[in-house]
């Protein structure tokens, strides 16, 4: 018995291992999938007298991207959000830790695929929904209810597998 437990151990520690390798780190999953997206009440990057609230958008499915200029995984995934904007897709744009200047400089240079850019510069809202680094996506429902999460770039397949079925048909 006395050599039979670390050889058990070894065996169990092994198995965990293995089970690890097989999972993608990539996919987190969200904890707000299926609930309520989380309120904020923040200004457009271009200023105005109104905030922006998610009650703006309740009644549609839109993406929510968050995403900043300094970001290079959200350059990637620009010329997507940008033919979406053309088909039709409801894109919210959530300036995440960034200068004005700099995002809208950004945005003059790439083009603008976003119905409206909210200017998250601390970051608070970004906390509320999980953010841990841009881009992220999440695909929010007509009641204001979170149904997907992608996290890194919008790739065409992730687009088309995860995100687009959630859409009804848009695009």
């Amino acid at each position: 018995m006395r050599f039979a437990l670390p050889i058990i151990f070894l065996i169990g520690l092994i198995a965990l291992f293995a089970v690890g390798l097989k999972k993608d780190p990539r996919e987190v999953p969200s904890p707000l999938i299926g609930k309520a997206a989380p309120a904020f009440s923040l200004p457009l990057i271009t200023g105005g007298e109104k905030p922006v609230t998610p009650a703006d958008w309740r009644g549609r499915t839109v993406l929510v991207n968050y995403f900043a200029s300094w970001c290079a995984g959200c350059r990637v995934e620009h010329p997507l959000f940008l033919q979406l904007a053309k088909d039709g897709v409801e894109i919210i744009g959530m300036d995440y830790k960034d200068t004005t200047a700099d995002v809208s400089d950004w945005l003059q240079k790439l083009g603008n695929p976003y119905k409206t850019v909210v200017a998250d510069m601390a970051g608070t809202a970004g906390l509320d929904y999980g953010v841990y680094g841009v881009p992220e996506t999440f695909v929010i429902g007509p009641d204001g209810t979170i149904l997907y999460k992608q996290i890194g770039p919008m790739t065409v397949e992730a687009w088309e597998q995860n995100v687009r079925p959630l859409l009804g048909g848009k695009s």
